[in-house]
């Protein structure tokens, strides 16, 4: 009878013997951080102590043209892509030289865009919010292999590392529904420790994740022993060279002991009862015991273990050493420097007839989706069937097909949210959101991750998107359908805000805001969309040329005020944007033309000087918005005025909004007394001018 053999390794010795170089490296780096925490927690940071084994076992495995997006515990993961113990630590002590964000945000929150890694797109502290941007890129790859923009057989995936207590987040849903929905290769590998903060799993979940996950058909579960690292690395070889081959998501479930603390912040001692048994499961005398069972010397392993520890403190004591960010550094990377920096094309041209405002935006999009096959456009109902609520997107899924112009479920934080994926990836999406007044769920996404990618990432990854979002009162749209969310959006640094009023500035700031690098929001007032309301005729124009481009920051005077007027001292300015320049110019003509309408077009950024040109000119400055005044962004423009152009005013600024009312009920009496028109409008000019 033959003696039985021995079963061959999952996993190379050679393979083996790096990851417990990496994970010897992994080990004394938070031992480090705790013998010096004096020093070190000084700002918050987290360890990737009991979880090396699975963010190692995948760290080697991702290729340089793939994405990754780790969450505040994954500094293993950062190791294994090739990233220096140094690299790290400067993140850690926020240095100026700090890789990932010059010292702006936290231990373990890498951005990274070198061409030798995985890319990194912005990774926020928000639990679970990364899921949302990670599906994103796996749509962004599925998109450009489905265009043809992919180069050589690169079969690139996306990877959203995750703690299993983020999975309750609703916006995993969200990114987990997508991705069953409509087969991206993105792999969740969530990481399964069992705590939240202080809270177990006992207390915040009714199942693991991949229980969770088995209700979303289409994407495969995998579940293993995170701290094994031949099980790890085997089990994710296989689940990887499947989503090379066969483009479709799945989720790796890896059980994991904490053997840190939550963070520095947030101590073990304070709260577990369970640190012996996770001690039990660490990960690192596992893999050494392996080696050695497959012929390694216990000397040889000392060595390495030394090794990485003088490694390690002498990173250490380098990034000790080196220079803080200087005062100056603050001011650097909220945006991206535009293309788009003075008007160009023709606006008006000869002989064509006028437009109605949603066909200029229209006309737009079509025109820059024939040209740029990276630009696409996703939201509730603007597919093929509808086109759009509105009518906004008719016609253009069926001149560029279903996969550039497509519906998606209603899901406000993915649509917007995913636009910092698929730009990571090359694209430049259009998005809309059907009502202002469902902005609200996507807000999260916007401030959390859209907003601050650039200036969190050091620069490396502005979102590059146009969120269209169809706004304000029109033809009793009742509480739910007649918002105006202006003051919270311009109160998100690190988004432009276009609010057009015709249809040649729609056209024009389209245009430039698909050129722009950087997150735009495009508020489009419904009732301007046909200039069916009374007075409104003026949105319509002469569709401006192809190359149409219009900068933002760049106002415009859409109303003169009378020469008779200005001669006499006594006419006024209205500073207003969108439904106001019609109501102004109704209360202007009632006025025998001694008022100027000056229509903003963009609320960020804002034309500063042609306002505080046209103060000065009149002295007397009414401001007109759709909104509630209180608290808004209407009465911090008046703020602001009064304080530059104090001396040149003749009366104080004044500000004409809607009624300060929780909502825009329904019906139409009410509605209109909620609201503003030409002759409240009217009635406050007149108190201006007797002032």
């Amino acid at each position: 009878m033959s003696a039985p053999t021995e079963k061959a390794p999952l996993v190379s010795i050679d393979i083996a013997k790096k990851a417990f170089r990496l994970m010897s490296a992994a080990k004394q780096m938070a031992e480090l951080y705790e013998e010096n925490k004096a020093i070190t927690a000084k700002y918050v940071h987290a360890a990737s102590r009991g979880h090396e084994a699975i963010q190692i076992a995948l760290g080697l495995q991702l290729q340089s043209y793939d994405y990754v997006a780790p969450y505040y515990r994954d500094d293993s993961i950062l190791m294994s892509i090739g990233m220096r113990p140094y690299d790290c630590m400067l993140q850690l002590l926020a240095k100026r030289d700090d890789p990932f964000s010059g010292g702006r945000t936290y231990y373990s929150h890498p951005s990274l865009n070198d061409a030798d890694k995985p890319k990194i797109p912005h990774q926020s502290s928000a639990t679970g919010m990364q899921a949302i941007p990670t599906a994103g890129v796996a749509m962004g790859i599925q998109y450009r292999e489905k265009m043809g923009l992919t180069e050589g057989d690169e079969k690139a995936i996306a990877v959203c590392s995750i703690g299993d207590a983020a999975m309750t987040e609703g916006e995993v849903s969200e990114a987990l529904q997508m991705a069953a929905l409509k087969q991206f290769p993105l792999l969740f590998l969530v990481q399964d420790n069992e705590w939240d903060i202080s809270a177990n799993a006992k207390e915040t979940r009714a199942q693991n994740a991949a229980e969770f996950a088995q209700g979303f058909k289409g994407i495969e579960v995998r579940s293993i022993d995170g701290s094994n690292f031949e099980e790890s690395y085997a089990t994710l070889e296989e689940v990887i060279e499947l989503m090379r081959k066969e483009r479709r998501p799945f989720l790796v479930h890896a059980k994991v002991p904490l053997l840190g603390h939550h963070t520095s912040g947030v101590r073990k001692e304070f709260y577990r009862d369970d640190l012996e048994e996770h001690a039990l499961r660490d990960p690192w005398p596992k893999l050494r015991a392996w080696l050695a069972e497959h012929g390694l010397e216990e000397a040889e392993l000392d060595t390495i273990y030394k090794e990485e520890g003088e490694r390690v403190l002498a990173d250490y004591n380098e990034a000790l050493a080196q220079e803080d960010p200087r005062p100056e550094d603050l001011f650097t990377h909220d945006f991206a420097p535009s293309p788009i920096t003075e008007e160009k094309g023709e606006r008006s041209p000869q002989g064509k007839e006028k437009t109605v405002m949603v066909d200029a935006a229209l006309f737009a999009i079509q025109e820059i989706m024939a040209e740029h096959k990276e630009a696409l456009l996703y939201g509730q109902d603007v597919g093929g069937r509808l086109g759009g609520v509105f009518r906004e997107a008719a016609t253009l899924a069926q001149k560029f097909g279903d996969d550039r112009v497509f519906n998606t479920p209603i899901q406000e934080a993915f649509i917007i949210g995913s636009t910092v994926g698929m730009s990571a990836t090359g694209l430049k999406p259009f998005v809309e959101v059907q009502f202002a007044d469902y902005i609200w769920p996507g807000l999260n996404q916007l401030f959390t991750e859209v907003s601050r990618s650039s200036y969190l990432s050091n620069g490396k990854w502005p979102v590059s998107s146009v969120i269209r979002v169809p706004i304000g009162a029109y033809g009793s749209g009742g509480p739910y359908h007649s918002s105006s969310v202006e003051s919270v959006l311009t109160n998100i640094r690190g988004i432009k805000i276009a609010y057009p009023s015709t249809g040649a500035d729609l056209k024009g700031l389209m245009k430039a805001a698909y050129y722009d690098p950087n997150p735009v929001v495009m508020l489009e007032h419904k009732g301007l969309y046909w200039s069916k309301v009374k007075g409104t005729e003026d949105a319509k124009t002469v569709e401006p040329s192809a190359d149409y481009v219009l900068p933002f920051g760049k106002g415009r005077i859409a109303y003169e005020a009378s020469a008779e007027s200005m001669a006499n001292n006594s006419s006024l300015l209205v500073v207003t944007y969108g439904m106001g320049v019609y109501w102004a110019k109704a209360a202007r003509q009632a006025l025998n033309n001694k008022v100027e309408v000056l229509d903003l077009r963009t609320l960020y950024p804002l034309d500063e000087e042609l306002i505080l040109e046209r103060v000065k000119a009149h002295g007397k400055v009414l401001i007109v918005t759709e909104e509630p005044s209180r608290n808004g962004f209407s009465q911090g423009l008046a703020g602001w005025i009064q304080q530059e152009a104090f001396r040149d005013l003749d009366a104080p600024v004044m500000v004409l909004g809607s009624e300060n009312m929780p909502a825009i009920p329904l019906n139409s009496t009410l509605e209109a007394t909620m609201i503003p028109n030409a002759e409240k409008v009217q009635a406050k000019l007149e108190e201006l001018a007797a002032y």
